[in-house]
């Protein structure tokens, strides 16, 4: 619990026995710790340089009070903290301004290597903070599926995985086990029959996809932030609508789901929506709650992956959920209203 502070595991023992013991001598100490009298000397002298241990007289050993030795150690790891949060404000602030004023070419940077492109995979899951969004296919080149040593790091302070695994992929050995372990840390992964190109995408800031050169070494182009970085971004959503979700059965098998979708109430929502009814009136016409109409319409979005109501007119249309206004919505329409492209409002 102390090792933020500076103290290892003998160090902290040391520390915690004299406060229990009040004070002792350290042939004492090493018995009540059942540690060898060389490391509790070694650990007693850290102890003392740090200001949590006194030798009143030769040879015995005494705790200085944790409320105000363990506070002025806290203050001052609490400055250096301080130090070093500015600096790294700093630091991003001028990485920023050089990206902001850098060439287009400075945008693209090309790994060359197996092993240089296994430490750039692993740097951008290291680097991410909310999401990381990947394709991978059915042939590793420089990443197999047992050597991502970051992603337990970054799954345990909060980056969400989206996975798209290629079907072909499942026969790779160890995938399955890093699938279960995935599914189990509540990743989404899901399934399609061909992934058109591996690609790893963090905090929609940061992409990386292989080239398809003809040496012998493998290679990646890294994207930050540009329209290319969009464009592979709108790729992997594409992608991932159109994939099955996999879950871990009770036996521990992968099982396919059927891709979830909107039930009969969200459909006429969506096609009173296309009709360019706002919400107000959809609620007045379904004789529901205008909160429940909201809801349904960001649950459609959600399932769909867009994040504007733009989008979901058109994912609708893509995903086959409707392909024109049904007649009871268009029965039941105001007056005045007219069926238009989808792009659907809200006021």
């Amino acid at each position: 619990m102390l090792g933020a502070l500076g103290l290892d595991d003998t160090q902290e023992a040391a520390y915690r026995g004299l406060v229990r013991l009040g004070g002792t001598d350290q042939a004492g100490l090493a018995r009540r710790l059942a540690l060898g009298e060389t490391a509790v000397a070694t650990a007693l002298r850290r102890l003392e340089e740090q200001g949590l241990a006194v030798r009143p007289r030769p040879g015995h050993w005494i705790p200085a009070p944790p409320g105000a030795a363990l506070g002025a150690l806290l203050t001052r790891q609490r400055r250096v903290l301080d130090d070093a949060e500015r600096t790294a404000a700093l630091l991003a602030d001028a990485y920023r301004s050089e990206v902001a004023e850098s060439a287009v070419h400075d945008l693209v940077e090309v790994v060359t290597g197996a092993s240089a492109v296994s430490h750039r995979f692993l740097q951008l899951q290291m680097g991410a903070v909310e999401e990381l969004c990947v394709l991978v296919t059915g042939t590793p080149v420089a990443v197999a599926p047992l050597e991502n040593p970051v992603e337990d790091a970054a799954v345990a302070r909060g980056v969400a995985y989206r996975v798209v695994l290629e079907r072909e992929a499942l026969a790779l050995p160890g995938q399955r086990s890093e699938l279960a372990v995935g599914l189990g840390r509540r990743q989404e992964v899901r399934l399609v029959d061909v992934v058109p190109t591996k690609l790893v995408v963090a905090d929609r800031t940061l992409a990386m996809v292989p080239l398809s050169g003809h040496g012998s070494e493998p290679e990646a182009l890294v994207v930050h932030a540009s329209g290319i970085l969009d464009l592979l971004m709108g790729l992997f959503e594409r992608v991932w609508r159109k994939a099955l979700p996999l879950r871990l059965g009770s036996g521990g098998e992968l099982i396919e789901n059927e891709p979830a979708g909107p039930d009969a109430t969200d459909l006429r929502i969506l096609a009173l929506l296309l009709l360019g009814m706002t919400d107000a009136s959809i609620a007045k016409q379904l004789r529901m709650g205008l909160r429940t109409v909201k809801r349904r319409v960001k649950g459609m979005m959600d399932l769909a992956g867009g994040t504007t109501r733009i989008q979901l007119g058109w994912y609708a249309y893509e995903l086959g959920w409707i392909t024109g206004p049904p007649p009871e919505a268009a029965q039941g329409a105001e007056p005045g209203t007219r069926v238009r492209p989808p792009g659907l409002r809200e006021r």
